[in-house]
């Protein structure tokens, strides 16, 4: 059974990601000027990351 999310917990995953997504080179992300699709596409990323 999953732990109950909780603001802290959610708090340190997204940092644990963040730090995890600075270091990787997304290549079909370079040249995107639309913010709206970057933006999309990491919460995509974030939310199969917490699945």
């Amino acid at each position: 059974m999953n732990p109950e999310l909780t603001t802290e917990i959610l708090i340190q995953e997204a940092a644990i990601f963040s730090e995890a997504e600075n270091k990787h080179n997304e290549l079909s992300l370079y040249g995107i000027t639309d913010g709206k699709a970057v933006g999309t596409y990491l919460e995509k990323k974030f939310k199969d990351y917490c699945k």
